[in-house]
């Protein structure tokens, strides 16, 4: 059983890639083999609107015709019993560098059927987790949940499971006094790092096992 995960944080030891390493231990903990994908460490672009994965007959129908960095990855996604993707919140969405990715791993698959269907060749799982500065009132208040609402349903519709796990208010600076925010409480700051983001590292952790879980299954 393998499980990847992809981190569309550009920072690799911040919140983001801390939860997706929780869930990986909890996936090693069943038994997983796992691997850690850092998004920002590939070079590629979004999709080009080329459709050549729509094109009838073609011999890339359903596939991404692009040769670049994300090719091994797409092929190797395939093989994999389940897949975690992780991202900070910029501006209401994912990072740049994730909906890029998304574009050109989801489209490929993605039918313009009625309703659309996957062409993705089996049934996997897989979860998102979305670390944020704002709190859960301002997170609902900003309109997020649509936002992460849609891609769990995109997920649902192309592997055939997807949950998603919502980290709130997370530290965004390790030194408050170096920078103009003062929107933010550095104190309740770092107070919530220290009592809650380890329950979020916890929930991460379970997230990983009941992947690993469905995987065996």
């Amino acid at each position: 059983m393998e499980i990847i995960a992809f981190n569309g944080s550009p920072r690799k030891e911040w919140n983001t890639a801390t939860l997706l390493k929780k869930a990986l231990e909890g996936a090693s903990s069943q038994g997983a083999q796992t691997e850690l994908i850092h998004l920002y460490d590939l070079k590629y672009k979004g999709c080009i609107s080329c459709f050549a994965c729509k094109k009838k007959g073609g011999e890339s129908y359903g596939k991404c015709v692009v040769k670049d960095a994300l090719k091994p990855i797409f092929e190797k996604v395939e093989t994999v019993d389940a897949v975690i993707f992780g991202s900070p919140v910029y501006l209401g969405t994912v990072t740049g560098q994730m909906q890029s990715f998304m574009e050109r791993l989801v489209f490929p698959y993605l039918t313009y059927t009625d309703p659309p269907a996957s062409l993705f060749p089996k049934k996997i799982h897989t979860g998102f987790i979305y670390t944020m500065g704002v709190t859960e009132e301002a997170m609902n208040e900003f309109g997020y949940k649509q936002r992460f609402a849609t891609i769990e349903r995109l997920l649902r519709i192309i592997f055939g499971s997807g949950e998603t796990l919502l980290s709130f208010d997370t530290l965004q600076f390790e030194d408050y006094s170096k920078v103009v925010a003062p929107r933010f409480d550095p104190v309740q700051k770092l107070k919530r790092r220290k009592e809650i983001f380890p329950q979020d590292c916890q929930k991460a952790f379970e997230m990983g096992v009941r992947l690993a879980a469905k995987g065996k299954i």
